[in-house]
């Protein structure tokens, strides 16, 4: 009888162990699986990545090189402060960017295109990247940005590319703009976008159907220090922008 109970014991124990075990295993083979997104004609997401903090380390990689570092703060800062207060310029005459919107540059780097915002007025202006650079540049990650719904009026970026999942990407956007808030993206779509890139665009329709929750504005060509094109758009409360609007939408 004591044998009996000590085997029902332990194929108790065995049983429970096992139960118990399986969700970490489904857990563990889930992590160490290719990272895995959707590629189409016109949009495609590179190769290579086996887990998300892979992909976050080669971002790091970039942001991190203190030569590119050293460049940014630099020569650079100077000859990209002008040009990008050239492009917010031009958008305050379309009504697209006001003194009083708060701003958000998302993969701002070492902030230079909040440099150029507080330059022309557009003084409640922030950027966000995996790495900060005070007082211009907060932590964060674009895929999950570490803000409250509806905090900004205007969203302006040009590392479209790097987003692994740009479909996070312009939701977590769509997010925290107001009702009614901008947003302004510049791509590149003649060109291979640099190494660090995590995804290839070649027509501006995927990304614009993306937007879920925004009517597009515009489509114009862009010089924008490798990038071709921009495209911005507003939010609204409806919702109603749908793939087939964009056919009849005109370049500006």
């Amino acid at each position: 009888m004591k044998i009996t109970l000590t085997k029902q014991f332990l194929l108790r124990c065995f049983l429970i162990s096992f139960f118990l075990s399986v969700p970490l295993i489904f857990l563990h083979l889930f992590s160490s699986q290719p990272v895995t997104n959707t590629t189409t004609k016109d949009l495609r997401i590179r190769p290579g990545y086996t887990s998300y903090e892979n992909y976050i380390q080669r971002q790091l990689n970039k942001t991190l090189n203190p030569k590119l570092r050293k460049i940014w703060t630099t020569r650079d800062w100077n000859r990209k402060i002008p040009v990008f207060a050239r492009f917010f310029e031009e958008l305050k005459e379309k009504n697209l960017l006001h003194n009083t919107s708060k701003a958000l540059c998302i993969g701002a780097r070492v902030g230079q295109e909040v440099e150029a915002l507080r330059r022309i007025g557009v003084n409640d202006s922030v950027g966000i990247d995996l790495v900060p650079y005070p007082p211009l540049v907060v932590k964060g990650d674009f895929h999950n940005q570490p803000f409250q719904n509806d905090t900004f009026d205007f969203e302006f970026s040009n590392v479209f590319d790097h987003a692994l999942y740009p479909k996070k990407f312009v939701g977590e956007i769509e997010r925290t703009l107001k009702p009614k808030g901008v947003c302004v993206l510049h791509v590149a779509l003649s060109r291979r976008a640099d190494k660090y890139s995590a995804n290839d665009l070649f027509s501006v329709e995927p990304l614009v159907e993306m937007f879920k929750n925004s009517d597009l504005v515009h489509v114009r060509s862009v010089d924008g220090f490798g990038l071709d094109t921009e495209v911005a758009a507003a939010t609204s409360e409806k919702g109603n922008y749908n793939a087939s609007t964009f056919t009849n939408v005109e370049e500006v």
